[in-house]
């Protein structure tokens, strides 16, 4: 057993607000202590199981072709890989055979459960004739790739284009399901299903948010509940790509990242893993909102008010990466309406068990404690342990979760409730007197993040599809705190000849004429030239000697998102606009209209660019959030 313990200790003057200890403890797969680990016996390799929409068109069927097949190259010799495609049909593909194609063919109407699928193997390996040391059926479809490497990439190169539209993606995953659980059960493995999603065939338009609010799109709320894409993909390890084709440098960059190593070599993701939370007896676990399902776990210290995931203390975690995380939230409780006891500590430990890409399992231990503190004669205590970005996260995760399921307008409202009731709280300020509200240092920002996360996708759904809308509110889920609060509130550098570059504001007086943007939206990297910066660029100084600091200048935002891009999973798009391009609309969207085309002239000069919306401001926002936390009536 190796084990790491690191302790850190953070303190307010003399008085320590936290200690927590992390413990790493690593199982090799002969450790006979570990049940899961005696039970299955030899290390088991890493698997993974590619199911493949074949409804597309050539182009983008070619280029799939080529990624899976690149894909390969980067697996480890000893990785196991099956290969099932659907269309109308569900196939899957027998890789033991050599200079043949052979496959079983499953009709895409009939919905198999994976007890069915392993009977259907059985049946199917009774009536074959016995081998001599043959292993059992299901093995069949899973072959170690050092082996199988040619034949698999020859039959991926003869895959053919789909004649029907109709996708058996239900039936597709289920049989998948059921080969792993027939071949390797309780074992990590990964399902790469490669996806289109479909367009409707015939009349009958896209639906839309309208479509829904309106009940225009027939059998929805019926079917939701058997077929629903976005709640698969949200509660599973699932990788989401929006872009117009699998042809484009965005799908097949994002495809390769996924199986990207470490300094060790090996891959960056963990299979199969499950988190326990544990509390001291005056906190309760009110849920988890991320990639998880419930392992309706209860206990004593379950809560039952539920927020997100809720009403256990453990949650199943299908894969893990470097960025993943989970919202978990608490309730304080008073045992049998006992006081908290002041100057004792709040005890939270985080369990998190997998099975680590090298095929070790895993066990990784996390305790935190925190001093209890009185609300009323200690709120300064709190005010300066307040971290006012991770809290703007978990509130945005928690409205994100109930847009899914609540109008938008009421999940708005819940939003400014909450703010308002945290400015009544902890803002400084005299009664009916907005012009005196203050916040502290620990609270400055945290209005703001709430006015954009207002502004942004994950709430607002105007414009956008609903797929588009759960590609955005997929990724928010699962990403660290500092790319979140990315998504919430873009960066915005500014470029000019002035001196190196800085952030500045996002806001419409930023967006100068003798001014490059960069903006980082996380699913967006968005390059603005000014007014003026597009005509000398368009004059073609930067090709003349004697203005080689205007190359330089043309050149520094193009570098800096290319390291953004070589870095970020999943690849952002890359825009690259100017004053008066149809893209330069990215930019404005996310921008504070400061300056809109009513109050230009009030400014009393020609600085910034005006915004044309109706959207309020957020000196607007602040204005009226000070009203209302210090009004007597609210």
């Amino acid at each position: 057993i190796e084990s790491s313990g690191k302790e850190k200790q953070c303190t307010v003057g003399d008085c320590p607000i936290e200690h927590y200890f992390v413990f790493f403890f690593q199982f090799p797969p002969a450790y006979a202590g570990i049940s899961e680990v005696e039970s299955r016996g030899a290390q088991s390799p890493l698997i993974f199981l590619y199911v493949v929409d074949t409804c597309l068109e050539e182009d983008d069927l070619q280029a799939l072709k080529e990624s899976l097949q690149m894909s390969l190259s980067l697996l480890p010799p000893d990785a196991l890989v099956g290969l099932i495609t659907f269309g109308r049909m569900v196939q899957v593909h027998e890789l033991s055979c050599e200079g043949i194609s052979k496959s079983y063919v499953f009709r895409g109407t009939k919905d198999l459960t994976a007890k069915q699928i392993q009977q259907a193997s059985h049946a199917m390996q009774q009536a074959r004739p016995p081998q001599p040391q043959e292993h059992p059926f299901f093995h069949r479809f899973l072959q170690p790739i050092h082996k199988i490497d040619m034949n698999l990439t020859d039959l991926l190169g003869s895959l053919t284009q789909g004649k029907r539209p109709l996708r058996s993606t239900g039936v597709a995953l289920s049989i998948a399901v059921g080969l792993l659980e027939g071949t390797f059960p309780n074992t990590g493995g990964r399902i790469m299903l490669l996806l289109e999603v479909p367009l409707p065939k015939g009349l009958i338009p896209i639906r839309s948010w309208h479509d829904i609010e309106k009940d225009n799109a027939r059998f929805m709320k019926k079917a939701i509940k058997v077929d629903n894409l976005p709640h698969l993909s949200s509660v599973n390890y699932c990788h989401m790509v929006m872009g117009d084709s699998f042809n484009t440098s965005l799908f097949k960059q994002t495809f390769q990242r996924i199986f990207s190593k470490d300094f060790n070599g090996d891959f960056r993701m963990a299979f199969g893993a499950t988190l326990e939370v544990k509390t001291s007896r005056e906190l309760k676990i009110a849920g988890a909102i991320g990639p998880c399902v419930s392992l309706n776990v209860k206990g004593p210290c379950v809560s039952e008010n539920e927020l997100g995931v809720g009403g256990t203390s453990q949650w199943k975690i299908c894969g893990l990466d470097p960025t993943s995380t989970l919202g978990i939230y608490f309730e304080v409780v008073n045992q049998h309406n006992a006081p908290i006891p002041q100057g004792g500590r709040g005890a939270i430990q985080f369990v998190t068990q997998y099975q680590h890409s090298s095929t070790q399992r895993r066990i990784r231990v996390t305790t935190i404690a925190r001093n209890w503190a009185d609300a009323q004669s200690q709120l300064r205590h709190i005010e300066a342990a307040f971290d006012q970005e991770a809290a703007a996260v978990l509130m945005a995760r928690l409205g994100v979760f109930r847009a899914e399921s609540e109008e938008g307008p009421d999940v708005l409202r819940w939003l400014d409730r909450q703010l308002i009731r945290l400015c009544q709280k902890f803002g400084q300020y005299n009664k009916e007197d907005p012009t005196s509200f203050r916040l502290s240092d620990s609270f400055s920002l945290y209005p703001q993040f709430m006015f954009h996360l207002r502004r942004s996708p994950f709430l607002q759904v105007f414009n956008n599809s609903p797929d588009e809308s759960s590609y955005y509110r997929h990724h928010f889920a699962r990403q660290d705190l500092t790319q979140s609060l990315i998504m919430i509130q873009p960066i915005l550098y500014s470029y000019s000849f002035q001196g190196p570059p800085e952030p500045v504001l996002l806001d419409s007086s930023s967006i100068l004429a003798d001014r490059i943007l960069l903006m980082d939206t996380f699913f967006q990297i968005v390059i603005y030239l000014g007014e003026t910066i597009a005509q000398w660029r368009k004059a073609g100084y930067q090709d003349m000697p004697e203005y080689k600091n205007f190359k330089h200048l043309l050149q520094a935002p193009l570098d800096d998102a290319q390291e953004i891009l070589q870095a970020r999973f999943p690849m952002p798009r890359y825009i690259n606009t100017e004053h008066g391009g149809s893209q330069a609309r990215f930019l404005l969207s996310k921008v504070n209209p400061s300056q809109t085309h009513n109050n230009l002239y009030a400014w009393g000069q020609e600085t910034g660019a005006p915004i044309l919306t109706d959207d309020v401001s957020l000196q607007v926002f602040m204005d009226h959030l000070k009203k209302l936390a210090v009004s007597s009536a609210c």
